[in-house]
């Protein structure tokens, strides 16, 4: 669907995961975009476990690059040392070992060392799923036909849209959105938004950095997801939307769609 660069991460068929009575269908994948060389986000669709990571380096430099890495891979192998318990208390511990490796990895670098963190990840019974976020890094939920933005962004324009302090479409606004007031890295090691969300058959879920909530507005996403391709033509179709509307980010999206559990084989 769209010209891939050589640090694109490109779609792979979508994975079937079973979680208790339901069929998680994910997929991913990551462009570079028009505006930088290369690509600081990081995305992480697990091969065995319900579990989607996504990071966005803070910066376009080596601490960049450094922080998605780390805190991607460390977030994912704690979560994987500590299935099949997934809680509020394990996922704390995950993200508290995350900031602290990412601290460390980024104190011999000159520049910022830091980034997003926004991950899923289902209980093995699939009663629910926990979602982890420090930035602006989203997740959405459609669901009947309404999209709902679930997380919310840690950012200085977040809080000035919610307290009236100056219109969207400002200056003021525009350079407020890039002022994160938490995230992987920060020197006060700020506490995660950690929630935990019910499952529904027929549920689209969304993780995308902001590369991709930035360029599409709320009825193109929403258009995008309630087409019924499957999550990897999804996902390719928000990418190659990012791209047409600007590509103005690196732009990383994972879909996931639930489904009712396949009968076991005879």
């Amino acid at each position: 669907m769209f010209r891939r660069r050589p640090l694109d991460r490109p779609v792979e068929p979508a994975r079937r995961l079973t979680a208790g009575r339901l069929t998680l269908e994910i997929a991913g994948g990551s462009v570079v975009g028009h505006r930088y060389p290369e690509n600081y986000d990081v995305l992480h669709v697990d091969p065995e476990l319900p579990l989607a990571v996504v990071c966005d380096g803070m910066g376009d430099g080596e601490g960049s690059r450094i922080a998605g890495t780390t805190a991607a891979e460390t977030f994912v192998a704690r979560v994987r040392a500590d299935w099949p318990a997934v809680g509020p208390t394990g996922l704390r511990g995950a993200v508290a070992e995350t900031q602290r490796r990412v601290r460390q990895a980024g104190a011999a670098q000159p520049g910022l060392t830091g980034c997003t963190l926004t991950a899923l990840v289902v209980q093995p019974d699939g009663d629910q799923g926990w979602l982890v976020q420090l930035g602006d890094s989203r997740a959405y939920r459609l669901r009947d036909g309404l999209l709902e933005l679930v997380t919310v962004d840690h950012t200085m324009a977040w809080l000035g849209l919610l307290h009236g302090w100056w219109p969207p479409d400002s200056p003021e606004a525009a350079r407020a959105r890039y002022q994160l007031l938490r995230y992987v890295g920060h020197p006060d090691r700020p506490e995660p938004d950690l929630l935990a969300v019910p499952l529904r058959r027929g549920d689209t879920w969304l993780l995308c950095t902001d590369g991709v909530s930035d360029q599409l507005g709320y009825h193109r996403l929403r258009d995008l997801l309630a087409a019924r391709r499957d999550p990897a033509r999804t996902a390719e179709a928000l990418l190659a939307a990012s791209l047409d509307e600007g590509g103005e980010d690196n732009a990383t999206a994972v879909v996931l769609r639930v489904h009712p559990a396949l009968p076991a084989p005879r």
